[in-house]
């Protein structure tokens, strides 16, 4: 995601630089150590910045809303685990906030699949005793990024499918391959009816960012989401990867949406139409809905695209 995603405005964040510049100003530092002094106070203030919201949602499961993907926790006799830990500058923040529900450090988290918002707290939790557990692609892509002995890295990885039994839940984890990317992971809480879908679900009124350089797939995804809407029903609580809590009826929604956007790309691309043709056509503005600055309606275009053009 882009800066005006990651603050409280853009104008702000730019009003906050040039705050900083003036009190590097007139002080004897090279311009590196300027440089440093403003990457500081940035690192500082994004943190700072973050405001952090915790949903209940059963005496056991809660929904922490903060930056970058959504975190569920898992609350019991046994202690408690976690899905997703977001950046690893708010991984401070995020302990305290879980700690307010059940002190001590989360026995496990669980990774969703590699991206950066849901996966940056990794080495904060692992140093302070949890386990990390994600698909085995999570775990390559992890190596990849930051080396074989880093703290970053899933302690267990699966290949299909692994059930946690804890706090008296099974929270069944599986894999579904080249949907957002190639490792993603969808946990369901058997007992409490709940399903963190991670990005294979964004509950924002748009179109899915489909990580196509991760492995992921437009076609891939759909027939992820249509699976999970088979096994679950009009209770089911569904925990998304970015926006509110959401149910089967508005799932069914977001899967109409995206195979319209399909449609509508695959009509544009008949004839062995261009990518920059395409764009010129511009299929999706025909579905009028919302995008954010880091996904514009553009770049979903060329990943549909992209991903389509393989048929």
């Amino acid at each position: 995601m882009l800066l005006c995603e990651f603050y409280p405005t853009f104008k702000q964040w730019l009003g906050f630089l040039r705050y900083i510049e003036q009190l590097c100003t007139g002080v004897k530092m090279t311009k590196i150590v300027k440089v440093a002094v403003m990457v500081a106070f940035c690192w500082c203030y994004s943190a700072i910045a973050v405001e952090f919201r915790t949903h209940k949602l059963t005496e056991h499961v809660y929904v922490l809303f903060g930056q970058g993907g959504n975190i569920a926790i898992h609350v019991g006799d046994d202690g408690t685990y976690i899905i997703d830990d977001q950046f690893a500058r708010l991984s401070t923040q995020i302990k305290k906030h879980i700690s307010a529900l059940k002190p001590g450090v989360p026995e496990f988290v669980i990774n969703t699949h590699f991206h950066g918002d849901h996966t940056g707290g990794n080495e904060a939790f692992s140093l302070a005793g949890s386990h990390v557990i994600a698909h085995d692609n999570v775990h390559k892509r992890l190596v990849k990024k930051h080396g074989t002995a880093s703290a970053y890295l899933p302690r267990v990885s699966f290949d299909q499918t692994l059930t946690l039994n804890f706090n008296n839940e099974q929270a069944h984890i599986a894999h579904f391959a080249h949907a957002h990317t190639d490792g993603d992971a969808v946990v369901t809480f058997t007992k409490a009816n709940i399903v963190h879908m991670g990005d294979l679900y964004f509950n924002l009124g748009g179109l899915p960012f489909v990580d196509v350089d991760s492995g992921g797939s437009v076609d891939g995804l759909l027939r992820a989401l249509r699976d999970i809407k088979a096994v679950i029903n009009d209770k089911t609580v569904l925990i998304p990867g970015h926006g509110e809590v959401s149910n089967k009826g508005e799932l069914v929604q977001y899967i109409v949406r995206i195979d319209k956007a399909r449609t509508l790309m695959l009509k544009a691309m008949a004839q062995g139409a261009t990518q920059q043709e395409v764009l010129r056509l511009d299929p999706l503005a025909e579905l009028n809905l919302p995008y954010t600055n880091w996904l514009p309606r553009e770049r979903v275009t060329q990943l549909f695209y992209r991903s389509l053009a393989t048929k």
